[in-house]
């Protein structure tokens, strides 16, 4: 009798210590939050989280998905570039970087993994917006800061950073309708298929195309992001349809624009992302572009709310980055794109409220392969 009892204090005991842990994790707390001016609320509904205060140097992971375009790759170099400015690099002492591919299951299996072997905080692009309840529950239980940034989850427990991806497809979708009027052929160029971003920025480009009043054929295809993948889909699409009055890219804008030269196919509005090859292309080819960035600096806004939240820092659940845009109006060669440099920089790496600030050489000088 008496081992029964044992056995079964033991039992409550274990579920005790279960229920302990897994009601760790974030508080909710009130704001206002730590350093609004870089960390801004998304909006005036914007809830705000606090972690248990713990000393530095941290551990820290980033955990990307998809590495298979630009945009990514620079990610990852100025992820490491942050991890050793001066200013951050005391903060940690583990620093590991690991890209799982598109497969949701491989990128939640990285992500226990290093929740496992007791990191303080994982970075995280997530391949799916949904089917990240188990991990977020594992973080909580370990007190882990897991925070998703540029493809973010649709979840309000965990804090993320993301620019208004929304909002980003509906500047597009206005500056289409205000340079090619409310009617003709338009060529939109997808992302990746299944991530928030691609799902988000074309919800918002249809919203304002497709709204009372406006008579547009709208051909879609998908980009991937990629330059090449981009460049092979448009040409696909000219020598189906014709000629188009008008495209949004929402990535790989170079090749795509490239499609309509190697075409011949007379210049049309452009309204893509921020490629250092695009701008260029709108100042040479006196092109009537927009260019509108999805900065790869996000990561660094990313690691930095990870840092201060670690410290017990009040945190907005999710923290809203500035997007930001120029023209063919207003490029100027080495302010805002650099002959200079490759067609496959992404521009816009500088948030001065943020203080963060990497140089195209810091970024560059970095390896893009996983950091073990």
């Amino acid at each position: 009798m008496l081992g029964r009892h044992v056995a079964r204090a033991a039992v409550v005991a274990a579920a005790l210590a279960w229920a302990g842990s897994a009601a760790a994790g974030p508080k909710v707390v009130s704001g206002p939050g730590e350093d609004p001016k870089c960390f801004k609320p998304w909006d005036q509904k914007t809830g705000y989280l606090q972690w248990t205060a713990r000393k530095p140097p941290f551990r820290v992971a980033l955990v990307n998905g998809f590495v298979g375009n630009t945009w990514r790759i620079q990610m990852v170099q100025t992820a490491k570039a942050f991890a050793e400015d001066p200013s951050v690099k005391p903060l940690i002492k583990d620093f590991r970087v690991v890209s799982t591919g598109t497969d949701a299951a491989a990128q939640l299996g990285a992500i226990e993994d290093f929740i496992n072997q007791g990191f303080d905080a994982i970075i995280t692009i997530a391949v799916s917006p949904t089917g990240f309840d188990r991990v977020i529950r594992a973080a909580n239980r370990s007190d882990v800061v897991l925070v998703p940034f540029d493809n973010v989850l649709d979840t309000k427990d965990v804090m993320q950073v993301n620019e208004d991806q929304l909002e980003m497809g509906r500047i597009h979708g206005r500056w289409i309708l205000e340079q090619a009027g409310k009617s003709g052929t338009i060529l939109e160029v997808r992302g990746l298929p299944g991530n928030s971003v691609d799902r988000d920025r074309h919800l918002g480009f249809r919203e304002v195309l497709e709204a009372p009043g406006n008579s547009y054929k709208i051909v879609e295809v998908v980009g991937n992001w990629d330059d090449g993948t981009a460049q092979k889909a448009v040409a696909d699409a000219l020598s189906v349809h014709g000629k188009f009055d008008g495209m949004f890219v929402q990535g790989g804008t170079t090749g795509a624009v490239r499609a309509l030269i190697d075409a011949g196919h007379p210049m049309i509005p452009v309204s893509g992302e921020a490629e250092n090859g695009f701008r260029k292309l709108i100042a040479e080819k006196n092109i009537k572009g927009l260019s509108v960035g999805q900065s790869p600096g996000l990561v660094a806004i990313a690691m930095k709310a990870a840092l201060s939240a670690l410290q017990g820092k009040v945190m907005p659940q999710l923290v809203s980055v500035p997007i930001p845009m120029e023209s063919y109006k207003t490029l100027a060669a080495g302010k805002n794109y650099w002959p200079e440099l490759g067609d496959n920089f992404f521009t816009g790496n500088a948030f001065p409220d943020c203080g963060v600030n990497l140089s195209a050489t810091e970024i560059m000088a970095q390896t893009k392969e996983d950091k073990k």
